[in-house]
């Protein structure tokens, strides 16, 4: 399978780069800037808990982190899924001889890209853990409060998703990620402790609701967060940076506005995703500010949607892991497995599950009927007109001088 034979070839390219330490580089005769005196004001809850040196100052210095590294590993450890045509996944029926379906089978499986997590080798997952430290390195090290708004808005957004993404691959295989402990504090993926910056250690949920969502006020930031399930927002196969979030985040926002996962009608009631219920207290005081944030961004048979409905509701989040084949290992795939303690099949040979891998001489079904289905789902998205890539307009270059477009 073509599929299987890229993604070998996507880890022995991510384990060549390293993903080598951010580069924090400013423009000429500009020094790394000092504590600024001038603070926006921060929540009352940020104040009492140490959060509020994360809070933007009123004036920026001119500075860039580079993300290069990452954005190549993106490329090749995220799945594109194209856009929702809106038309729940078919049924998926046991093979012959079983009861048993191994691999996704929610409606929303063709939305929204993966994380080709059952193809991370070990050597490729301590990269991403030493990734996540020199973010963490370049958060303290650096005054991020006084380098332009969009540079910090990029910086967390690409730590929150790089420490999701670790926590994830760390503990993987796993199906629902809502049934698992991570962290230092053993909590939900949510509110686990995965991040150290500048002395204070944040979860998840920190970084959007503590950090990012009191200082921005624009709600499509809400877009860039990836929470490792398939009924979140998309995890996009660039880097955020702060040339490009302004425009990727309104892609993101389009797509997940566009999609079932983001919004329904069942019965007389507009059905929204609970990533709008977390953010309703910073963004949508009322339904009618969230219909005309959704419409914003919704497609016309969508904005039809919206205007049609007068109750708002929030449904539940789909909770499977957003990966090829929902963590699950199907017994028809031959596996390679090493240990330690004796030579494979005697009795001391002691082997872990993080030990095993896919042999390259048996595709995994799941993931290939994952595939095919996504083939047909792109051919019916093309048939109806439906833009199936993404376009960014400019090079992504940062010229001193000239700030690309803020997210306030």
């Amino acid at each position: 399978m073509k599929l299987r034979s890229n993604l070998c070839l996507t880890a022995t390219l991510l384990a060549a780069s390293s993903l080598a330490a951010p580069i924090a580089a400013e423009s000429a005769a500009v020094a790394v800037p000092t504590q600024s005196q001038t603070r926006s004001t921060a929540s009352a809850e940020s104040l009492t808990s140490g959060l509020a040196q994360f809070a933007p100052d009123a004036e920026h210095r001119a500075h860039r982190i580079d993300y290069a590294h990452w954005d190549e590993a993106l490329s090749w450890l995220v799945v594109p899924m194209g856009p929702s045509i809106r038309q729940a996944a078919p049924r998926v029926n046991p093979r012959t001889g079983t009861r048993r379906i191994y691999g996704h089978e929610s409606r929303y499986r063709l939305e929204g890209n993966r994380v080709a997590f059952s193809y991370l080798a070990p050597d490729i997952r301590a990269a991403i853990t030493e990734y996540r430290a020199d973010l963490e390195r370049v958060g303290t090290e650096l005054e991020l409060t006084a380098i332009p708004r969009n540079e910090q808005l990029a910086f967390w957004i690409n730590l929150h998703n790089v420490a999701v993404i670790e926590a994830l691959a760390g503990e993987y295989p796993l199906a629902e990620p809502g049934a698992r402990s991570f962290g230092s504090n053993g909590a939900t993926l949510d509110d686990a402790k995965l991040i150290t910056v500048g002395g204070v250690a944040l979860s998840p949920r920190d970084i959007r609701e503590r950090i990012v969502y009191p200082n921005w006020s624009d709600p499509k930031v809400m877009y860039g967060f990836w929470r490792g399930v398939i009924g979140g927002p998309s995890i996009q196969r660039l880097a955020y940076t702060g040339s490009n979030v302004d425009a990727l985040l309104a892609l993101s926002a389009e797509e997940f506005v566009n999609s079932l996962r983001g919004v329904e009608s069942w019965g007389d009631a507009l059905r929204v995703s609970p990533i709008y219920e977390e953010a309703e207290r910073f963004y949508f005081s009322d339904s009618d500010t969230l219909r005309a944030h959704l419409s914003q961004y919704a497609r016309d048979d969508v904005r039809e949607l919206i205007s049609e409905n007068s109750v708002v509701a929030y449904k539940t989040l789909e909770p499977d892991l957003a990966d090829l084949s929902r963590g699950e290992r199907d017994p028809s795939l031959s596996y390679l497995c090493g240990g330690v303690g004796g030579p494979v099949g005697s009795a001391d040979l002691t082997i872990t599950v993080g030990q095993c891998t896919p042999s390259r001489f048996s595709p995994n079904p799941a993931v290939q009927r994952l595939m095919s289905e996504r083939a047909v789902k792109l051919r019916r998205a093309r048939s109806r007109g439906i833009r199936s890539g993404m376009v960014i307009f400019g090079d992504g270059s940062y010229v001193a001088g000239q700030a690309p477009p803020e997210v306030r």
